[in-house]
């Protein structure tokens, strides 16, 4: 596994000749499905763009950084813009209907977030919803790592415009991630020949 985390690195220069096959990107697109969220809720979305003339719309509003349109898939990782009554109650409802049955201290949890959780503020929530986006973006770059598929996590854009550009704000969603999936180029990649930095463990991690 730690030789697959090695082997990664943010790609700064994609091969746009080379295209992952389907069945990796559908892998790892399933990671990000299957992360942990908070309360199981799952409160974002993940836009799988290939269309060449969205990414070059998309390209100039995050720093014109090649990986947009060099890569061959764009993952867009929405989040919710509010946790609402409705959008609670969907993912309940979805879960005793997976499982087939109800059980009385899951309704009391229902109960819970319901009373807490949309009056706590649109912005908050959203904040709170992105996080659990990233825990999915996350997923999805170990998981692109094991399929030796490179990635470019990226924060560097517009959210406002790329929300324009999906749609997202009339789906009740906003943009907070973006990851370009692809090949390393043969060259002209600055950075996949340097060493590989992270502080040492003895300076990372504490025994408690």
């Amino acid at each position: 596994m730690l030789d697959k985390l090695q082997w990664r690195y943010a790609t700064k220069k994609m091969n746009p000749a080379k295209v992952v096959p389907q069945d990796k990107v559908d892998r790892i697109v399933e990671a990000a499905r299957l992360a942990p969220t908070s309360s199981g809720l799952q409160p974002f979305e993940v836009f799988v763009v290939t269309d060449a003339a969205v990414r070059e719309r998309i390209k100039p509003i995050a720093w014109n950084q090649g990986q947009i349109t060099d890569g061959s898939h764009l993952l867009v990782f929405a989040a919710w813009d509010d946790y609402t009554p409705e959008r609670i109650n969907a993912m309940f409802d979805y879960t005793n209907e997976v499982r087939g049955f109800k059980n009385e201290g899951w309704e009391n949890y229902r109960n819970m977030l319901l009373s807490t959780y949309p009056q706590r503020g649109a912005e908050v929530n959203h904040q709170h919803a992105a996080r659990q986006a990233y825990i999915g973006m996350s997923a999805s770059i170990i998981a692109a790592a094991f399929e030796e598929v490179d990635s470019t996590p990226m924060e560097g854009f517009d959210p406002a415009a790329l929300d324009e550009i999906l749609g997202l704000r009339a789906k009740g969603l906003r943009s907070v991630a973006i990851l370009p999936l692809g090949y390393r180029a043969d060259e002209g990649d600055w950075l996949v020949n340097l060493k590989k930095v992270r502080r040492p463990r003895e300076q990372f991690v504490t025994a408690v």
